[in-house]
């Protein structure tokens, strides 16, 4: 394929030499004239292992070139990425002119280009920044529609820095996300033979990936960091935890617990936040990511009230509020704070969860229930069904597959509001709103 490179920094420069070395014709654009000299030159214009000499190879066999002429650039290739910088603004904002400078001499470009021409964002931009900033100005100037007289898609790069040439060969995944399908699969056939998964995907969601991404990074860094504080604090070497803590790939290292829903409980996860913090405290040692924790739940909970609260119906029926489905433990269950926030403001509650049952609860679950929660006990109902009869407003608690089938029992007036994404259907506007989707 033949493709412009719009910016020869740091992610334009590898994406360049190793989309030349896949076979690719390439044509690197930069105002910058230095950069556009060393790259025809054979030299590379930044620092990083192995892309010297593939510019360099690139370069000699004809497939590589650098050029200030952005015209001459779109005219001669199909495909052109956008690889400028995106800076921190004052505010933390991003300051996107570099972008919205190049969308519009690309878009100038295409004005009298009648082949169709696909835009390809590399640059990370925030999730909104295709739809308010890149296709706009991508039709303003050319006078086109995006979909039908060019396409557009957003690819983030997940290139580290000294390791960028091994990760655009090896990458963990490849996202697209695509305004039309024509234009993903163009963009699909130069990775066709990654050996990584292939998501293609909305612009707003690839680019909200890519944030997910940098920022888990950046968590876990500064995680670890805290961990080691403490540990070093006690005499522990937190190197050897930590080592530990990574063999863990079926619970600490995987997709456990990365869902987004409602707030954590039960008897462990809170206790011993609390626990590993005020350790931390007591020994001076600053954690504030830890002790972000409890208050990031605490919000979670706040939420879900006024999700409940904002749906307007003063009867509400819970379906599942043990912390977790398949256990009747309440200590701590998220779900139990909500009921009772809810009846301090004089709401009127039906609770059903077949695994709290007082018949056969015993030890502490029966005690909690009857000596620190024995208002709730007294508005729990045996079936769903009574749930169903006397709500307005339905609040799926937890996971329990009894729930699966509830959208397919309301009524036309009732209102569900989803905790834990019971269903992935969103289609009934209005009726169905989850917590975090």
């Amino acid at each position: 394929m033949k493709i412009s490179i719009f910016g020869l920094g740091y992610v334009g420069a590898v994406s360049a030499g190793c989309l030349a070395r896949e076979g690719h014709k390439v044509v690197g654009v930069d105002p910058y004239k230095p950069k556009v000299d060393l790259i025809n030159s054979g030299q590379t214009p930044v620092i990083e292992d192995d892309i010297g000499e593939i510019i360099s190879v690139a370069v000699k066999e004809g497939r590589l070139i650098a050029t200030t002429d952005v015209q001459d650039a779109v005219n001669s290739t199909e495909m052109s990425f956008i690889c400028v910088g995106t800076p921190s603004l004052i505010n933390g904002g991003l300051d996107l002119k570099y972008v919205r400078n190049v969308c519009e001499q690309i878009g100038l470009a295409l004005r009298d280009k009648t082949d169709f021409h696909v835009i390809v964002a590399r640059s990370t931009m925030l999730p909104g920044s295709m739809m308010d900033v890149v296709i706009p100005v991508l039709e303003e100037a050319s006078g086109k529609i995006a979909g039908e007289g060019f396409g557009v898609c957003n690819n983030p790069e997940f290139l580290r820095e000294g390791t960028a040439v091994y990760d655009f060969f090896n990458p963990p995944k490849t996202v697209i996300g695509e305004t039309d399908t024509r234009s993903g699969d163009l963009l699909a056939s130069i990775y066709k033979d990654m050996d990584a998964p292939l998501i293609k995907t909305d612009v707003k969601t690839a680019e909200m990936v890519k944030y997910s991404d940098n920022v888990w990074h950046a968590l876990k860094v500064g995680f670890a960091n805290e961990i080691g504080n403490i540990s070093k604090a006690v005499g522990i070497d937190g190197h050897k935890v930590m080592e530990i803590f990574c063999q863990d790939t079926k619970l600490n290292l995987s997709p456990y617990y990365m869902k987004p829903g409602f707030a954590f409980g039960g008897s462990c996860l809170p206790k011993d936040v609390r626990a590993l913090t005020y350790k931390a405290h007591s020994l001076d040692i600053s954690v504030p990511i830890l002790d972000s924790i409890m208050i990031s739940n605490n919000y979670q909970i706040e939420k879900g009230l006024a999700m409940i609260m904002e749906a307007g119906n003063k009867d509400i029926g819970i379906l599942g509020f043990s912390f977790k489905a398949g256990t009747d433990d309440l200590r701590e269950s998220p779900l139990v704070e909500l009921i009772e926030r809810l009846l301090g403001k004089g709401y009127n509650l039906r609770l059903y969860d077949r695994n709290v049952n007082l018949a056969s609860l015993v030890g502490a679950n029966r005690d909690y229930i009857l000596n620190q929660i024995p208002h709730i006990s007294k508005l729990m109902v045996n079936t769903i069904d009574e749930v169903l009869d006397q709500s307005s407003t339905i609040v799926i608690g937890n996971s329990d597959r009894e729930f699966s089938t509830v959208l397919d029992r309301i009524k036309p007036e009732q209102i569900v509001v989803d905790l834990v994404r019971i269903v992935s259907d969103r289609s009934q506007k209005g009726r169905y709103d989850g917590i975090c989707w």
